[in-house]
């Protein structure tokens, strides 16, 4: 059929056969452009992930039920886990940049003495699980920790100089993020973990941010006089104010993804924050623009929404469905609280409208998966091993020599400096 219209094009006119190939043309460039943007964002393996935590359980410091917890988590085909390394302002490995600041009164190890970290990372190799240690405190910190008392100048305050905030984590203080000992504590930290073990990235969530009302302290008030020529304002919730602090919280995230890549380019660097719009403005947390920079290489966005309608509305948003052609991108699942269980059929109708809106999941947390639920054990796990019937395995960043112990090369820390 097409060599007959083109012979009958041919028979009345070249020009009409001329018009018809730029046609032809242009239809297929089009064509072509979509399969290779389709490919450019086809979507990577399915996250299928889980928080490891201290809530509660020693699963974490103790080895055998880590062993335990890993070959379960294998098992049912997950493929990620986010341990803790950091929270209540101490580092859950040996961290000579703890100690050093006065922070770490003594070194945090499993209950038979090993390390955890790389307990952890070894098990979870082993089994093929890609490990990303999760920096759960961000710049949260208890006020009775000796991070916070040893360190009150960094601390950062309300305008009516108030500094203790409640949250789900208690009453809590908070480090200034713009202040450039916090900047280089954090990071020398951050790199602590990256440098001296095998890990496949590094996590942060929505407590690598500011609450809107803090930035009122004098450092802060200064450098944003020098900068703007002005006070802050006086409401925290003014627009210029608040894009000055997020500004200077992404400023702050890219350098740490600088330097996190200069010493390992194959960490992952994830990020799991509230969804956006309550994100930047009660959080400061820009972390779209963190995307669309490039420095975010996996996204997870908690949803912790108590049913599916409002779980979903939070799914179709721009900002994740902009993240999910861009980056390997999931969603936060809540599979219970000790005091707050979750239903298994509630957490299986989230799974499916998550993948139908083709994101990963991950849940918090690992213990109330199965253990800590409303349901008896064993029809838990029997409703998780059907969502997830066939593997699907995640690249990871380490070698069979790497299994036996952290990496020996020392981190280059950055100085300090001192007011």
């Amino acid at each position: 059929m097409l060599m007959k219209n083109l012979s009958s094009l041919l028979q009345r006119s070249p020009r009409s056969l001329f018009a018809f190939l730029c046609a032809l043309s242009f239809v297929i460039s089009v064509v072509l452009g979509q399969l290779s943007a389709a490919k450019a964002y086809a979507p990577s393996t399915e996250i299928r992930a889980v928080w490891l935590t201290t809530n509660d359980t020693p699963t974490l410091r103790d080895h055998a039920k880590l062993t335990q917890a890993i070959g379960e988590l294998r098992s049912f085909n997950f493929n990620t886990v986010y341990p803790v390394v950091y929270n209540s302002g101490y580092a859950l490995y040996p961290s000579a940049t703890a100690q050093r600041e006065g922070f770490q009164p003594f070194i945090r190890r499993g209950l038979q003495g090993q390390d955890i970290l790389a307990d952890i990372i070894e098990q979870s190799h082993r089994n093929g699980l890609t490990v990303i240690p999760w920096f759960e405190f961000g710049f949260m910190a208890p006020p009775s920790s000796e991070l916070a008392l040893a360190h009150p100048q960094w601390l950062t305050q309300r305008q009516d100089g108030s500094t203790h905030w409640e949250g789900a984590a208690g009453e809590v203080v908070w480090l200034n993020p713009f202040h450039p000992e916090v900047q280089a504590l954090i990071t020398n930290l951050v790199l602590e973990v990256v440098t001296q073990y095998n890990g496949d990235g590094i996590q942060f969530d929505d407590h690598m941010s500011l609450p809107f009302e803090f930035g009122y302290d004098s450092y802060t008030k200064n450098l944003y006089k020098s900068e703007t020529k002005k006070d802050p304002p006086p409401n925290p919730h003014d627009p210029t104010w608040v894009k000055w602090r997020a500004d200077k919280l992404t400023a702050f995230m890219t350098q740490l993804n600088q330097a996190v890549k200069a010493r390992k380019a194959s960490a992952i660097f994830s990020v799991s924050p509230n969804p956006y719009d309550y994100a930047y403005k009660a959080s400061l947390q820009d972390w779209l623009r963190w995307v669309r920079q490039g420095i975010v290489d996996e996204l997870i966005v908690q949803v912790y929404r108590p049913d599916l309608g409002s779980f979903d509305q939070q799914l179709v948003q721009p900002e994740i469905q902009e993240a999910r052609q861009k980056i390997p991108t999931g969603v936060g699942i809540l599979t219970g609280l000790r005091h707050r269980p979750v239903n298994i059929n509630l957490i299986q109708s989230k799974i499916q409208t998550a993948r139908y809106r083709n994101l990963g999941v991950a849940f918090f947390f690992y213990e109330s998966l199965w253990d800590v639920a409303p349901e008896p054990v064993e029809y838990r796990k029997a409703r998780f091993r059907a969502l997830f019937p066939t593997p699907a395995r995640r690249a990871i960043s380490f070698s069979a020599q790497q299994y036996s112990s952290p990496a020996t090369a020392s981190p280059k820390l950055l100085s300090i400096p001192r007011d």
